[in-house]
């Protein structure tokens, strides 16, 4: 939940987000049907840096649950891709300039889906104010990871702000280093911290 007024730790999204230059070779797009099994994949991934061995790595699953959000209005489902294969035909009107966003046109089976980002809009039960949920990105290991996670964290934010919120939260496992420097980068600050304790069988912490 958060409340009505903005806290010191959840960035103001009417502010302008750091700016990305975006190279000829990286495009942002719509997330589409035809990205599931690579988007399941980066859940995956993501799954394991969040849960260690409590990770749930079924393919079909995170499928599901991706597929079951794709049309639902408000979310901001979004992957980066490497350009189409040069020479590859393109339809006119459908391009993009360099870090835009654009829908997938005849030229998606060939692109290399280097990214992945989710965030989807939240209510607070109790004031009725509503905010955007940070649920996921993650980045091929690449050369230009870093770049790539600010272009689809920017992407992110703008269309937040087009959507009229101007609160964003979002979780981060401790030990994700590299996300939180991200989160950081972008005005985000710490708000809350999950303290957790695991007990083996019938033992006792230790003090």
């Amino acid at each position: 939940m958060t409340p009505t007024e903005r806290p010191a730790g959840v960035p103001d999204l009417r502010r302008p987000v750091p700016a990305a230059a975006s190279p000829g070779e990286y495009v942002i797009r719509g997330a589409a049907e035809g990205d599931l099994d690579a988007i399941a994949e980066f859940e995956i991934e993501i799954a394991k840096v969040s849960f260690n061995d409590d990770a749930i790595v079924d393919p079909g699953l995170h499928k599901r649950r991706v597929s079951g959000s794709l049309s639902k209005p408000g979310e901001v489902m979004l992957v980066a891709v490497a350009s189409p294969v040069p020479g590859a035909e393109q339809r006119p009107g459908r391009g993009a300039g360099p870090g835009q966003l654009s829908a997938p046109g005849q030229g998606a089976a060939r692109e290399a889906l280097i990214g992945w980002a989710w965030m989807s809009p939240r209510t607070n039960s109790l004031t009725g104010a509503r905010y955007g949920n940070f649920r996921s990105l993650a980045v091929a290991d690449i050369p230009d990871r870093s770049h790539v996670g600010e272009l689809l964290l920017a992407a992110v934010l703008r269309a937040a702000a087009d959507a009229g919120l101007t609160q964003l939260t979002g979780k981060v496992h401790a030990r994700n280093l590299g996300m939180r420097a991200l989160y950081r980068k972008f005005g985000f600050d710490a708000a809350h911290l999950t303290m957790e304790l695991r007990l083996p069988p019938g033992g006792e912490a230790s003090s």
